[in-house]
Order: C-alpha cells, then sequence, then structure tokens
C-alpha cells in the first residue's frame, strides 16, 4: 500500500516536467494564441426555388483572414460564389455584414469588406511563397463545419507547378498533409513564424473526410491579384486565343515530327489573337498510346527566346504577359520553321455581381 502511494506521490510530482510542452509544441501554441483572431467564419446564404418556384434557403460556411485594418478579407471564391447575402464573425462572436469587393475565379480569390472597429481586427502577416520547401512545418486555422476555430499542423508534401480545377489554374499550389476539413476553405496555412504563406482551398480524399491531400494557394498569388480586386474588383489576365499540348518524344516518334519537345497547336479561337497572327490548329485526331493527340497545327518551340518544351511552359508565360503585349513565336509549320508575332488580347471575363 505504502509503495503505491509513493508511485502517485512520484507521479504527482514528475507530472508537470514529464508533459512539458516541446519546442515545436510551444510554437503551434503561441501561433495559435497570436493569430486565431486573425482568423474569420464567413456565412453566405444563397436561395433557390423548389419544384413550386417556392424560395428555398440555403446557407453555407467557409473562413477567411484579416488583410488590413481597414476590414478587408481574403478567401476563396468558391466560398462565396453566388452568395445573395454574406456575414462574418469575429472570434469576439461579433456579426458583421459584408460585401464583395472583389473577385477572381481564375485564382479561386475574393476580397470582402466588413465596417468592424479597426481596434477589434486582428491583422494577419503576409509571408513569402517562393521560398517554401518540402517538408517545412504549416499549420493551419480554420471553421471546420462552421464550429469554433481549430488548428492543425503538417508539412508541406509538395510544391505543384499547375494545377486545374474548372476554370481555375494555379500555379506552384502547395500540397500539405494538414487536416482540412470543410469549411476550413479560404483560411490561412501559416508558417512556423505565423506568417500567411497560402490560403487553404482543397482536400483531395477518397474516404470523404479530412484523410487526403489537401491544396493551398500560394499567398504570393494572392499578393499579385488583391491589388486588382480592391482597385476594380476583378483581374485583367492576356488572352492569346489558342490551345496547345505538350510534345512528347514518344508522340515526335510516332507522328514523325522533327523535335521531340515543344507545345503543339490543337485549337485557334476564330477572331482572337492568334488567329489574327495566323497560328495553324490541328485538323486531324490521332489516338498514341492513351492519348488523343490533334495533329496537323503549329508546333510551337520558342516565345521571346525561351524555349518552349510542354504547353504549361506556354500558358505560364503568356499570363506574366499584359493585354497588348506582343509575343514572338518560332514555329514549326509542316517541317519549315518561321516566325509569327501575337499581340495579347484581353480575355474574356464574367461579370461578377458585387453585392453591397
Amino acid at each position: 500500500m505504502r509503495a503505491f502511494l509513493a508511485v502517485i506521490v512520484t507521479c504527482s510530482v514528475l507530472g508537470p516536467s514529464v508533459w512539458a510542452l516541446t519546442r515545436d509544441e510551444e510554437n503551434s501554441v503561441d501561433i495559435y494564441r497570436r493569430f486565431n483572431a486573425g482568423v474569420v467564419n464567413i456565412t453566405s446564404r444563397a436561395v433557390s426555388y423548389d419544384f413550386f418556384l417556392n424560395p428555398v434557403p440555403t446557407d453555407s460556411s467557409g473562413s477567411g483572414f484579416i488583410l488590413d485594418s481597414q476590414g478587408h478579407i481574403l478567401t476563396n471564391y468558391h466560398v462565396v460564389k453566388g452568395a445573395q447575402r454574406l456575414e462574418v464573425s469575429l472570434t469576439d462572436r461579433s456579426k458583421w455584414p459584408a460585401k464583395m469587393v472583389g473577385a477572381d475565379p481564375q485564382t479561386d480569390l475574393a476580397v470582402l469588406a466588413i465596417k468592424a472597429p479597426p481596434e477589434s481586427l486582428t491583422v494577419m502577416p503576409l509571408g513569402d511563397s517562393s521560398t517554401l520547401q518540402v517538408g517545412q512545418k504549416v499549420l493551419a486555422i480554420g471553421n471546420p463545419f462552421g464550429l469554433e476555430h481549430s488548428l492543425s499542423a503538417g508539412i508541406v508534401s509538395m510544391i505543384r507547378r499547375v494545377v486545374k480545377a474548372g476554370d481555375a489554374e494555379i500555379e506552384d499550389v502547395i500540397q500539405t498533409d494538414a487536416a482540412i476539413n470543410r469549411g476550413n476553405s479560404g483560411g490561412p496555412l501559416l508558417d512556423s513564424e505565423g506568417k500567411v504563406i497560402g490560403i487553404t482551398t482543397a482536400i483531395f480524399t477518397p474516404s470523404g473526410g479530412n484523410v487526403g491531400v489537401g491544396f493551398a494557394i500560394p499567398i504570393n498569388t494572392a499578393k499579385r491579384v488583391v491589388g486588382d480586386l480592391l482597385a476594380q474588383g476583378f483581374v485583367v489576365y492576356p488572352y492569346f486565343g489558342a490551345e496547345a499540348q505538350t510534345v512528347t518524344p514518344i508522340i515526335a516518334r510516332a507522328l514523325n515530327l522533327p523535335v521531340e519537345y515543344g507545345a503543339l497547336v490543337i485549337r485557334v479561337w476564330k477572331g482572337g489573337p492568334a488567329a489574327k497572327a495566323g497560328l495553324v490548329s490541328g485538323t486531324q485526331q490521332v489516338i498514341i498510346g492513351n492519348t488523343i493527340v490533334v495533329m496537323g497545327g503549329d508546333i510551337i518551340v520558342l516565345a521571346d527566346g525561351q524555349a518552349i518544351t510542354s504547353s504549361e511552359e506556354l500558358r505560364r508565360l503568356v499570363r506574366r504577359r499584359l493585354p497588348g503585349d506582343i509575343m514572338k513565336l518560332e514555329i514549326i509549320r509542316q517541317g519549315k520553321r518561321g516566325t509569327i508575332e501575337v499581340r495579347l488580347g484581353e480575355r474574356p471575363r464574367d461579370r461578377i455581381p458585387l453585392k453591397e
């Protein structure tokens, strides 16, 4: 009996030291305490109609974070898409009607605004996503299922060069194993200094839960578009007016092409910049292995002096230009090399109503 009591006393004395936080745990706790208040819950309400044309309001929930002391909030576009009423909840439990300031479906980002007093707003510091490394620790704060804020931790699993989802095609997407639940979309992904390096946007999960692969939009992408969203409500993108397919050595050998790499033009939109410049599209479909290839079009091998080895490289180069810029392309047409110049236009965009 005395031995048993001695064990209890010993455990009670050693308890605090046995359960002391590690340095990594202290870092996570500190970041949550300092920046939790900068994360907001966003409730969006839309109205649909049933078979008898009766209005049926539907609510959905997501996350966002505070950009500045003026009450601007960054979130995902898909969180607020189609909303007829927006409400933002702060950690002090105050609720504020919100308006959409600007939206960009291409990057799945949107900026909202609330009229909360500056002293009630915790502004989130922005980091630099270009310096991220695979294996680096990251933390996600959000409102899963519309509940209280939660924190999940993980690492950067991969930096994906391009991820395409619907109309959005985003570069340098951050892949992470940090748990991302429904309702976390639009919340911040933080580094170990508490700086925002990404905006959590989606999870690929075979099970339907949070076990899977999470994705976040890099903060540098947000930095590039936020200025336009605040100033004019939309982002202007260049328009090339053609679609291309990557040439691989297997495709090159099968089609007896003179090069093993490049961007094969498979479609040119009538009246677009590429069509006006005389770019030729493919005319015939063939199957090579498991790939459908549209053959007969121009092969773009150089753009502004830069080698083009894939269709992704061509799109990336176009995205870094402005409407009105001239791109000088070196092409191969029917085995002969030549050059053409394409003056980029302005990409047509959806008119997104900005609600007061």
